[in-house]
């Protein structure tokens, strides 16, 4: 299992120490230090759409130009924004064997996943 993420961000923080915690094992990918691969979001963009995985109420997308933001229309766009800017990405990515298990982080879901 995978969680996708950046280190210093809160939402993060809470599912990691959630699945320390609980002892679930997992790897960290940082996107800061790691980046996203096209494959990877190919596979994401499959599961979920493009609206879902680009954190729109974040403050990477609000510093973005009125332009930028209205020129994200299809996943190809979206892909090309989220390998630029990875803060875009809605986190955490939960992901098992290339399924997206959950996207961001709710107590209550987590104990709904691994109960």
């Amino acid at each position: 299992m995978i969680l996708y993420g950046i280190s210093n961000c809160s939402t993060v923080k809470k599912a990691r120490v959630w699945l320390d915690e609980n002892q679930i094992s997992y790897e960290f990918h940082d996107f800061k230090k790691l980046g996203v691969n096209q494959s990877t979001l190919d596979t994401w963009l499959k599961q979920q759409p493009w609206e879902k995985l680009v954190n729109r109420a974040g403050m990477t997308w609000r510093k973005l130009s009125d332009e930028t933001k209205a020129s994200i229309i299809d996943n190809a766009s979206a892909s090309q924004l989220m390998i630029e800017k990875t803060s875009i990405i809605k986190r955490p990515v939960l992901e098992k064997d290339g399924e997206i298990l959950n996207l961001g982080f709710k107590e209550e879901t987590y104990k709904e996943l691994f109960k």
